[in-house]
């Protein structure tokens, strides 16, 4: 087993998991701590250490609202600890491997999780790389810059770093990624094939990273779930960037709103005093989230995805079935009839003539479908049309989920699944929950490890197979109570209607 290793900066110590074979490293510095000087400036490199390291618990996480106060979904489901550790010094990263030896060179996967930008870190439960160590993956799950400490942007701040002005995590999440280019060998795994993943902001992340030229090179595939936020109906969308000049005024007011003037006041002041602010801010401004920065960030990433300029690797995408549903809002059908027509324009005729369009949902809510399914199959379609030759594999995630709240398919759900943590969670999951976990974990391993999903279960038997989606053959993998269920029966002209319409507005 690999227990100690050589990093750029020094030695570390890791810790056996709960399955002995593999080996937790956590809380390794990638970055120095920013703090002072450093907090909202780029990354700086990690100063060197003499001795071994000891390597065996999660570091700090970022400065963020406590977890576990609340009653929510989420609070019940990992943010379950108001005394985990927080603070400033944040930029650590942690490793889970299998390998005996460096020469092993396993496949590497480098997670950055969700939150919406402003919540969430490593050290939550269900991300625990254990059980895909035992499939012979390096696992790597990131920390980095939420909120304001990540996406505050100041016409002082510009002045100062011209060169990184903004996406202060963002540019966290990369500097982890080159981190383990440089040294993820000395842990077993294979610094050319890597794959970057993330769920709901950890992979709107993974587009933003994908986005960014300077990347081109550093990973091999990549792994977006829940992430590609956009609706047929509405303007906008989630994880669009803000204009530099705007965030840039959004920075002033907020240095206004904590009595300060200079950036130099502002660094001098308690970290938790700043967050206090901010939420106080939050209630009546938007909160801060990437920038269009035209350093790191040149574009909206679903835009160049959908001409086919970010990184070109192949891609696992998909949802849950019950998260973001998108509708139209209507008291009658005449109202819906006027809101078509100033949607769709010409085409609203065409769009009323489909039954899914004008079944009501209930509560004077129409047309129901899923923005990220339309998003990401669109994209994937164009993509292909741009020229792409990887391959592209869509899912869905639709399992039965237990639990007196009765859920649903809820956002973020999944992945006790992908990751096989099932245990760790509080809902009564029984045998066919423990099955297709095991059968998602597969398809994700493999994937990580070749660029295809496909392969053999536990006990030998081939998992049901997984076809690429394109806009010929639209195949789709569905985690279901039954499995994991593959689909080929196409779109209905009403979807592929409103997929239509997404391209459309991502040009």
């Amino acid at each position: 087993m690999i227990r100690t290793a050589k990093t750029e900066n020094g030695w570390v110590k890791g810790i056996e998991a709960a399955d002995p074979r593999i080996t937790a490293f956590k809380g390794v510095p990638f970055a120095a701590p920013p703090t002072g000087k450093n907090r909202w400036r780029a990354p700086q490199p990690c100063e060197n250490w003499e001795g071994i390291r000891e390597a065996y618990r999660f570091a700090p996480i970022a400065v963020q609202d406590t977890p576990g106060l609340g009653d929510d979904i989420y609070c019940r489901e990992w943010h379950v600890d108001p005394e985990i550790e927080m603070g400033e010094d944040c930029l650590y990263l942690n490793i889970w491997t299998g390998a005996k030896t460096p020469e092993e060179r396993q496949p590497v996967l480098v997670w950055f999780y969700g939150g919406a930008l402003q919540w969430g870190y490593p050290a939550e439960m269900e991300f625990d790389g254990e059980r895909l160590a035992r499939r012979g993956v390096v696992v790597v799950t990131v920390n980095y810059r939420i909120n304001v400490f990540g996406f505050l942007a100041h016409p002082q701040i510009t002045r100062e770093q011209p060169d990184a002005p903004a996406n202060f995590g963002s540019l966290d999440q990369q500097a982890g990624l080159k981190w383990v280019v440089r040294n993820i060998a000395a842990f077993g795994g294979d610094p050319k094939n890597i794959t970057i993943a993330g769920q709901s902001a950890g992979g709107g992340s993974v587009l933003s990273q994908m986005a960014c030229r300077d990347n081109f090179g550093l990973f091999q595939k990549a792994v977006i779930m829940s992430a590609m936020i956009r609706s047929p109906y509405d303007e906008g969308g989630i994880g669009i960037p803000q204009p530099l000049e705007e965030a840039e005024k959004c920075g002033s007011d907020f240095f206004d709103f904590m009595g300060v003037s200079t950036l130099e006041e502002a660094r001098n002041l308690d970290a938790f005093y700043v967050l206090e602010k901010y939420g106080e801010y939050a209630k009546t401004h938007p909160r801060m989230f990437t920038v269009l920065d035209h350093k790191f960030c040149t574009d909206d990433p679903l835009v160049l995805f959908r001409h086919g300029k970010l990184a070109d690797v192949p891609v696992m995408s998909g949802n849950t079935g019950d998260e973001f549903p998108n509708t139209i809002s209507a008291e009658s059908i005449e109202d819906l009839k006027g809101k078509a027509r100033a949607l769709f324009g010409d085409k609203a005729d065409e769009f009323l003539s489909f039954p899914e369009a004008t079944a009501q949902a209930g509560q004077g809510r129409w047309a129901a479908v899923s923005g990220i399914e339309c998003t990401v199959k669109s994209v994937f379609n164009a993509c292909k049309k741009a020229g792409s030759p990887q391959n592209h594999y869509y899912y869905r995630f639709d399992a039965d989920i237990p639990g007196w709240d009765h859920p649903g398919t809820f956002h973020s759900v999944d992945l006790w699944f992908f990751f096989e943590t099932l245990a760790k969670c509080w809902r009564p999951f029984v045998g066919r929950h423990y099955d297709l976990a095991r059968q998602m974990c597969n398809y994700w391993a493999n994937f990580i490890k070749t660029g295809d999903p496909n392969g053999a279960d536990a006990d030998g038997s081939p998992m049901p197979e997984w076809l690429p989606y394109t806009e010929e053959t639209p195949c789709e993998m569905v985690f279901s109570p039954q499995g994991a269920v593959p689909r080929s029966g196409g779109e209905t002209p009403f979807k592929k209607f409103l997929m239509e319409r997404i391209e459309e507005k991502l040009t």
